[in-house]
């Protein structure tokens, strides 16, 4: 018996009934024979961490651009602590923790540089022309865009990791698969906690402001008591450890209720679930909230934020122009890209491609006179 044969069977014993189960996947578009020591999802996950698209997360923006400071998220780091926090919920809830893992892995490959800036910038510019959306130019990445096989496009993922990648069409089938949800819900925890570590950390967020978030005061108080000498981003880093342990654990013990309530005991059961099994406590929930407005003003639109992306979106918009006046002047490979998907969808594949590094290099190189082209 092959070791891919050993897992599935393992999957098949010890997962829960309504876990997706690896060797009863819906298979690929391109037909290949799986490998004999790794099951198929554990290979989607090995092709993602192997792309080029997933390397280039590594200078891609969260909140703050790259150059502002070495200690702040990136898209990868985001998506490596998104990804442990999916295998843990998916491990307490006996989920398949590979498939998880796999569609957080690959939820963000699609982002252009500059944040949500810079995905606002490339919709803009798109409109007319197909549109972009970053969860849609993922799906295009692995399906078409990267380039490493020689048999087929893409990267020829199984249909549960692409259709967990579609995050807004993975909520209208919230009753195919949970670890699409727990994904979804992994990488909320996971943004709302950074961010607000990395707002402490800039000096834009201050913790007097943050009394008023309950989640944070909860914490806070818990913290000032066991540890009243306590040094002060001691304290802060403790908070938000906390605060991510919280969430984390109300997510698994709201979802194990959900699924005893609606007594869940197949895949086919969670498709007669209204919304979704996975989710948080109608408390919590309404806390979480709270914390994401709080973020909102007093960190995504603080000035000096607005100015990074700004200035991001503005280097975004030029350069598409040049390249939209003269396409003479991208590289052959999108030239020829091009003539099979029309110049714009072409021009938009590059840039969205581009890490914050390459984009503000490119500018460079297309508006000042004496840099190198």
């Amino acid at each position: 018996m092959s070791i891919r044969k050993l897992l599935e069977e393992n999957e098949n014993k010890f997962l829960a009934p309504y876990a997706a189960k690896s060797g009863s996947s819906l298979g690929r578009k391109y037909s290949e024979k799986e490998h004999d020591s790794r099951t198929a999802f554990q290979r989607d996950r090995d092709r993602i961490v192997h792309s080029t698209a997933f390397r280039r997360l590594e200078y891609k923006t969260q909140v703050f651009v790259n150059h502002e400071g070495d200690h702040y998220r990136t898209r990868l780091t985001h998506t490596l602590e998104a990804a442990q926090i999916g295998r843990t919920v998916a491990r307490c809830l006996n989920l398949n923790e590979d498939l998880t893992e796999t569609i957080i892995l690959a939820h963000d490959l699609g982002h252009g540089p500059f944040g949500h800036a810079g995905e606002d910038a490339l919709r803009d510019l798109m409109t007319g022309h197909g549109g972009f959306e970053h969860n849609q130019q993922s799906l295009r990445i692995v399906e078409v865009l990267e380039d490493s096989y020689q048999d087929f496009p893409g990267l020829n993922l199984t249909l549960e990791v692409r259709i967990g990648m579609q995050k807004h069409l993975s909520k209208k089938l919230k009753g195919y698969h949970l670890e699409s949800s727990i994904a979804d819900l992994s990488d909320e925890i996971a943004y709302d906690c950074h961010d607000l570590d990395d707002g402490l950390r800039s000096g834009l967020l201050k913790v007097e402001d943050l009394r008023e978030v309950k989640l944070w005061k909860d914490s806070l108080n818990y913290v000032v008591r066991k540890y009243p000498r306590i040094k002060d981003t001691q304290r802060n880093r403790l908070i938000v450890r906390l605060l991510t342990n919280r969430l984390v654990s109300d997510l698994i013990t709201e979802t194990q209720n959900n699924l005893e309530s609606y007594k869940i005991k197949s895949l086919k059961d969670l498709f007669n679930v209204k919304g979704s099994a996975a989710g948080f406590s109608h408390q919590i929930h309404k806390e979480k909230i709270q914390l994401e407005k709080f973020l909102k003003i007093h960190l995504y639109q603080n000035y000096r934020v607005i100015r990074m992306t700004s200035k991001g979106k503005r280097i975004l918009r030029e350069v598409f122009k040049v390249y939209e006046d003269c396409p003479e002047q991208l590289p052959p490979q999108v030239q020829e890209r091009g003539k099979k998907d029309g110049i714009y969808r072409a021009i938009c594949d590059y840039i969205s491609g581009m890490t914050d590094r390459f984009a503000l290099e490119e500018y460079k190189r297309l508006f000042e006179p004496f840099e190198r082209v």
